[in-house]
């Protein structure tokens, strides 16, 4: 699974031929060719050996002064409908609303797909945006604030010359994506860098104060209701799965287990899949395959179904809330990780084992007051606006900069 997962971050920067790069040196390696196979990771090793944040720590510690100010993003480049990176636009936008200016700075060890690709796949969120965009190459144009956005960008970001403060943008916890390993143990690391976390729920910063003694403000989760909205006032015969078989944490295979015994119940009931076209995938129940969907598409999908599969073994996913806006009833595992995110009494936080989730979506779809219902769901999450989100973390960010 993490060969595929990493064949598939490839393709979606660089196409095949990122993919049938590290394929070739595979086989080379396996033929015995001359050539030597060289340790692939998300950072470029150079970065890492020059990160010496254990023997000799950076303080960034920049004067605080007044505002507006320029804050530098250092991203990973985005595949086509990314949450995160959406997310994380959102926020940069939210920066610029309120006076600041930013730019954007895409980092990869593996291959540098042209800035015109690379917008192709940020249409959604970067084209409100002022923010220039362009690779990372050796020092970036000063700014009063540098931001890391995922792991593997933490490490240039701290090697950057300049004592610019350093803001950490943590929408996960992010060594879970890995086997305890060196990946596991490259991100991890990043906790110590002494960078300032702004974190997507409490969770993580209840996780990162506790075990890392890392300087931690969350803002919580909000969802758009000009767009997810309730729309569908009848009964629903219909439930949806967030099927990503690609993203471990997500629980794909532990959800069709959960999915199976509901079908068996309900045969009458139409199963919709959606997050990653799972047509070659042995599923043996009935289902609609959906594939990625475009976002524009999601409320409506949403809207035909009374209930959803959300499972998620690290932060909390953004699905949730949008779902209970159109009326859906999330049906989620429980756990800090999603509950301290989410308290809403309209998830249906549940043990993670099939018997308890599919007992769950049952009883979702199957209430003789499901209308009603839904519509107190959606009303629910109706003052849980990006707009509140927003102004706290902009609060949060121009508090640490003027001290």
């Amino acid at each position: 699974m993490k060969k595929l997962d990493t064949a598939i971050s490839l393709y979606k920067i660089d196409g095949m031929k990122g993919v049938g790069r590290v394929v070739k040196e595979k086989i080379l390696g396996v033929f015995g060719s001359s050539r030597l196979i060289k340790p692939h990771f998300l950072v470029d090793v150079e970065d890492v050996l020059a990160c010496d944040f254990d023997t000799n720590p950076k303080i960034f510690d920049s004067d605080s002064k007044k505002g507006p100010y320029v804050f530098n993003w250092v991203v990973h480049p985005p595949g086509r409908g990314s949450g995160g990176h959406q997310n994380m636009f959102r926020f940069i936008r939210f920066l610029e609303e309120a006076g600041h200016k930013c730019r954007i700075y895409l980092y990869s060890a593996h291959s540098k797909p042209t800035i015109e690709r690379v917008r192709e796949n940020i249409k959604v969120g970067y084209d409100q945006l002022e923010a220039s965009i362009e690779w990372l190459d050796g020092e970036m144009e000063p700014a009063d604030a540098i931001f890391a956005t995922g792991w593997e960008t933490a490490y240039p970001v701290y090697n950057q010359e300049s004592s610019s403060r350093r803001f950490y943008f943590v929408q996960d916890f992010e060594p879970y994506f890995y086997t305890v390993g060196s990946e596991h143990k490259l991100a991890e690391n990043t906790y110590k860098f002494g960078f300032t976390g702004i974190t997507a729920g409490r969770w993580l910063t209840s996780k990162l104060r506790d075990e890392y003694s890392m300087k931690c403000d969350f803002y919580d989760f909000g969802v758009d209701s000009t767009i997810y909205k309730m729309t569908n006032n009848e009964t629903r015969k219909k439930v949806f799965f967030y099927a990503r078989p690609v993203t471990p944490r997500r629980g794909f295979e532990l959800g069709l287990l959960a999915l199976k015994k509901f079908h068996e119940k309900n045969p009458d009931v139409e199963i919709v899949m959606a997050g990653w076209d799972v047509s070659n995938y042995e599923i043996d129940f009935e289902y609609t395959d959906l594939g990625v969907s475009d976002v524009e598409d999601l409320p409506g999908i949403y809207n035909t179904c009374a209930a959803a599969l959300v499972l998620s073994f690290s932060n909390l996913s953004l699905l949730p809330l949008e779902l209970l806006s159109c009326g859906a009833i999330p049906v989620v595992n429980k756990g800090a990780n999603n509950e301290m995110v989410a308290d809403n009494e309209y998830i249906q936080y549940c043990e993670s084992s099939p018997g308890a989730l599919a007992k769950a979506l049952d009883e979702a779809v199957n209430r003789s007051d499901q209308v009603e219902y839904a519509k107190k769901a959606s009303e629910s999450v109706s003052a849980q606006s990006w707009k509140e989100s927003g102004e706290r973390f902009v609060s949060i960010i121009e508090g640490e900069m003027s001290g």
